[in-house]
């Protein structure tokens, strides 16, 4: 029996609570897969989740993401099989040389591809794509502005939206970034670490406004996207991952008739709709029809340097752990 590796914690906090430990196998059970993981794509929810979330044991593995090669199938299992590489997603543990997640949420990586690009699409552009277009309604000819738009989930978004004949527009917290997302399809660029981001994008829009808000930041950027909003716009608040958390007054949306739509990846992630939707991105990565950026990467036992890096707001793109 090998000796599992694994980032863990005892309490949640500051990066600085990562230990590198030994941890039990974890058990394959019916319907579920045991991976042998080879790159793990940091999600935001998971330095959400270890700064102040849910605990589900202690020690606790967090992490949504990971990709890797089937080592064991279990029972009930028929279209996966052991040597078969996949990209998965859970509720935690991604953070370990092993993980055991249930088949229906994994994904193949075609031979040859990139593993650790793969290991980065199911949350970003899955969340992408239901944003503009399943909730978002996004059509072509429309303009969309993307929060956070150096991120993850921003640049899913971009091209996304870029290849739906959109005109796209986003945020970043400096020039230098914004600078790098326009080979990505970024029309108009905007600072949002200058208090008059808003008039900004009105200027950007000819004083329009935009069709459609993607915002993950929440908090009192919400406020701002909602008046970045046309008549009748559409605002969708997901992850909300900003550091100002404070309530949003809905009387805000009424006088343009604004509609604010919350949306979550995890609700939609196990219907057929979503599944297939996930594995025409992950081909279109693997085929260079759509990009993934890695900023950087780390190895597994430097799990604590690679969540604060994330959190300074200083990446474009994905950080990614390698055990």
């Amino acid at each position: 029996m090998r000796v599992v590796k694994a980032a863990v914690y005892y309490e949640t906090g500051a990066p600085d609570v990562f230990r590198y430990e030994d941890v039990p196998d974890p058990v394959c059970g019916p319907g579920t897969v045991l991976v042998e993981v080879e790159a793990i794509s940091i999600e935001g929810g998971d330095t959400l989740n270890r700064a102040g979330g849910m605990m589900t044991s202690t020690p606790h593995i967090v992490g949504y993401q990971c990709a890797g090669t089937i080592r064991e199938v279990g029972e009930g299992v028929g279209d996966r099989h052991v040597g078969q590489r996949v990209v998965a997603t859970m509720l935690s543990g991604s953070h370990a040389e092993l993980v055991v997640v249930p088949a229906l949420v994994t994904w193949p990586v075609a031979e040859g591809a990139d593993i650790v690009a793969a290991a980065c699409v199911p949350v970003a552009f899955g969340t992408a794509d239901d944003c503009l277009f399943e909730f978002g309604h996004l059509q072509a000819g429309e303009t969309v502005l993307v929060q956070a738009g150096a991120g993850g989930v921003g640049l899913a978004a971009i091209q996304l939206a870029k290849r739906s004949g959109a005109t796209v527009l986003a945020t970043a917290s400096s020039d230098e970034r914004l600078e790098r997302l326009h080979a990505f399809g970024l029309d108009h660029g905007i600072n949002y670490s200058k208090p008059d981001w808003v008039a900004a994008v009105r200027a950007a829009t000819s004083g329009r406004g935009v069709d459609l808000v993607v915002d993950s930041v929440g908090g009192a950027v919400l406020a701002g996207s909602v008046q970045c909003l046309v008549y009748r716009g559409r605002c969708i608040s997901v992850g909300s991952a900003g550091r100002d958390p404070q309530p949003f007054d809905v009387s805000l949306l009424a006088m343009g008739n604004h509609s604010l739509t919350g949306v979550f990846l995890g609700a939609e992630i196990v219907n057929e709709r979503t599944r297939a939707m996930i594995g025409r991105h992950i081909d279109d990565v693997a085929a260079g029809r759509l990009q993934v950026v890695v900023d950087r990467t780390y190895p597994l036992a430097d799990a604590a340097a690679a969540h604060a890096y994330l959190e300074s707001r200083q990446a474009v793109g994905r950080v990614v752990l390698l055990p």
